[in-house]
């Protein structure tokens, strides 16, 4: 299996034959985000076989970024997005539109040659800034040669480990688009206590250092560049036994591991 970073959220992981696209986000700029570091991703990037929409934040649901899919792809998202995003439903409804799947935590779909399970994630999953509380923040376990843990946005949270199950890959958030994080994030610390617990073979740090609000270049801009890194240092502690793979935007990693 293979896993590519984009930026941001956005990773495809290529397993058994299957291609998975996790929160696809293709902007340079996103209302008072700019893109800050790496190239927008190219086209191929959007090609996927299934999608992933951890949750409703525009900066994860990113509309024009899923209209690029290609018709037929099945796009998979918490519980109770379509009614909350309209967006969603016209974009099935058009033709040769995206398939929607709606999942819960628990909830699995099987394409090709992988499963996928939702699992839960301790964040606000509304379509902020004033959407109701209609779905959950989920991650997804993809699971084919190997099982690869997508968390999407999340905190800690009690029983977070029973609830992944047992992993090879994490995909963990490790920063953030703003100088400060707070509930319902990893920050390098937090995620370092989160690879602990979780306890994979091989790990990828992830939405950090691609998106920062503009004009604010010089407000505590390591809080922009530093979570990878820092992360890599904490996880030697934390989980020494785990092989961290610290990617540049558009670089990929095979972790040699399988299920």
């Amino acid at each position: 299996m293979e896993v590519t970073w984009w930026g941001h959220a956005t990773c495809t992981v290529e397993d058994s034959g299957v291609r998975v696209l996790t929160d696809p986000l293709f902007a340079s700029r996103l209302a008072h985000l700019r893109r800050r570091r790496g190239a927008l991703p190219p086209p191929e990037a959007a090609r996927a076989d299934v999608v992933l929409v951890s949750h409703l934040h525009a900066d994860h649901l990113h509309l024009p970024s899923l209209a690029r899919l290609a018709p037929g792809t099945l796009l998979v998202v918490p519980r109770g997005a379509p009614r909350a995003v309209p967006g969603l439903r016209r974009l099935a409804e058009r033709p040769g539109g995206a398939r929607l799947v709606e999942l819960g935590a628990g909830d699995e779909v099987k394409t090709g040659g992988v499963v996928i399970r939702a699992v839960p994630a301790a964040h606000d999953g509304r379509r902020l800034p004033l959407g109701p509380h209609r779905s959950p923040a989920l991650g997804y376990v993809v699971q084919g040669t190997a099982r690869t843990y997508f968390a999407g946005d999340t905190g800690l949270f009690d029983g977070m480990a029973a609830a992944v199950g047992e992993i090879d890959v994490a995909l963990l958030p490790v920063g953030g688009w703003g100088p400060f994080l707070g509930h319902g994030h990893l920050d390098a610390g937090r995620a370092a206590r989160a690879l602990a617990a979780l306890a994979p073979r091989a790990a990828v740090p992830v939405h950090y250092g691609t998106y920062w609000p503009i004009g604010m270049d010089a407000v505590r801009p390591h809080e922009f560049h530093a979570p990878g890194g820092e992360f890599v240092r904490l996880a030697a502690r934390a989980a020494p036994d785990v092989a961290v793979h610290l990617l540049r935007h558009g670089e990929s990693v095979r972790p040699g591991v399988t299920g």
